[in-house]
């Protein structure tokens, strides 16, 4: 028997949804082409909604610990919450200050220790989860505008 390592940590995900309507001809075309399944197709099931991960990262608890303060009202339980989009535009921009004023970077954004949390050093890894949530976010205002709602989860 091959015993499998398993890895724990901190699994962070940003989830977009948009709500099918079944009065929007354009919407009505999403929802048909996704429920052309044979399970769907019998009627008795509608697809009402798309739900897409927007983001993902690991161990990037500087970035849990803004989710948990910011959205979470500190309770860090694990749950899926709503996040408004002017939420997700501030974060981008406390990344984008970080990235521009390392120094500060730390104050902006502290690290959370936790357990399965990873590192809490300001390092290279900091910087590019900064990056990388930068990047993921840049198009929040358009995905709002097209109808998106946006949700954080975190596992461990």
């Amino acid at each position: 028997m091959i015993e499998k390592e398993i890895i724990m940590g901190l699994d962070m995900y940003l989830t977009a949804k948009r709500y099918l309507s079944a009065y929007d001809n354009e919407d009505k075309l999403v929802a048909e082409k996704i429920g052309n399944m044979p399970e769907l197709k019998n009627g008795l099931m509608r697809v009402k909604e798309v739900s897409c991960e927007l983001m993902y990262w690991r161990k990037a608890n500087a970035i849990h610990r803004w989710f948990v303060e910011n959205v979470q009202e500190n309770e860090d339980d694990c749950r899926s919450h709503y996040v408004p989009s002017e939420k997700l535009i501030e974060l981008r921009e406390m990344c984008s200050e970080a990235l521009k004023n390392r120094d500060k970077a730390g104050e902006l954004l502290p690290t959370q220790e936790g357990f399965f949390f990873g590192s809490t050093s300001i390092d290279d890894g900091y910087f590019d989860d900064l990056s990388d949530t930068v990047f993921g976010l840049q198009n929040i205002e358009q995905l709002e505008a097209d109808g998106w709602e946006f949700f954080y989860c975190s596992s461990w």
